[in-house]
């Protein structure tokens, strides 16, 4: 039995007359009789009444046009969802992001894609840039938001893109009480005195390859802290303990303990979009891209 056939037969069972039928198919009669009588052949049993005057259905007949018209309903269904699946308009998405992002463009870029793509499932996974690089490369992570550009000797077989959202300037974090801490900036040569909260590398290659760059020319950090979320080494800079480079959006999170001071030559940080290059590149990744974009613009 094939789909063309049913749909032949339900032409004739709506319209109860060959000539009409054919004419709603767009083909001649006789194909369209030749073809209603395989179905009739097939299925074992008359599925019209013919007489010179009209054509009705027997109760084989109207038994198969209930199910023939949920069957290719269903199979328009298939198409149509198929279709929206390789427009980008309906489907899955797994992003990961870094935490600072939700303090900059995350919740914008959420509303924004979901307001675009109400038919795709997005779900969000909070994971350090380096998780992120790892899932990106095993195919468990669609698309992520990461804290600047990872290394490029670390991309191994499975090669990553990268597109630029957004851009913020690097501060210092510094107990209210410190001697820097009323500075309208600070340098670098100042800064690199100070003993420092950290990063690991492994969880954060792209972020701390930035900051230690950005302090190369004064000397070495003093590193008397190494923690993966910003927030525990908000926690060690109100404890008197030292220091922490972050992003600026962090003053959405400081306590009055804690004083935010730009450094000069306003270096700064990026986020980065990154997701797998391949041939058959998702369409809804690449929205969620433009989504990103028009989120960090509104931000």
């Amino acid at each position: 039995m094939e789909l063309r056939q049913l749909r032949y037969f339900l032409a004739v069972a709506d319209e109860l007359h060959f000539g009409r039928a054919a004419q709603k198919l767009h083909m001649s009669q006789p194909p369209l009789s030749v073809q209603v009588g395989r179905l009739e052949r097939e299925v074992g049993t008359p599925l019209f009444v013919r007489s010179t005057r009209r054509v009705t259905l027997t109760a084989a007949g109207m038994h198969l046009q209930e199910r023939a018209r949920r069957i290719l309903d269903e199979v328009d269904a298939v198409r149509a969802d198929m279709r929206d699946h390789v427009d980008g308009i309906a489907g899955q998405l797994t992003a990961g992001f870094v935490s600072s992002a939700n303090y900059t463009v995350l919740p914008e870029v959420v509303r924004l894609f979901r307001s675009r793509r109400p038919k795709v499932n997005l779900t969000l996974v909070p994971l350090t840039s380096g998780e992120q690089f790892d899932r990106l490369r095993d195919g468990s992570l669609d698309i992520g938001i990461v804290r600047d550009e990872f290394p490029r000797t670390s991309q191994g077989p499975a090669a990553l893109s990268t597109a630029v959202v957004f851009e913020e300037r690097l501060v210092a974090c510094l107990p209210v009480d410190h001697p820097l801490a009323a500075r309208a900036e600070i340098t670098v040569d100042e800064i690199i005195d100070v003993p420092m909260i950290a990063y690991p590398r492994a969880l954060m290659p792209g972020y701390v390859d930035r900051v230690t760059e950005m302090l190369s020319s004064a000397g070495s950090m003093r590193v008397v802290e190494e923690v993966v979320h910003q927030e525990t080494a908000l926690g060690f800079v109100a404890a008197g303990v030292g220091t922490s480079i972050l992003p600026e959006s962090v003053r959405q999170l400081v306590p009055p303990s804690i004083a935010v001071v730009p450094l000069a030559g306003s270096p700064t940080t990026r986020l980065m979009a990154a997701w797998r290059s391949r041939e058959d590149e998702s369409p809804v990744c690449g929205a969620f891209i433009e989504c990103l974009r028009d989120a960090a613009i509104a931000d």
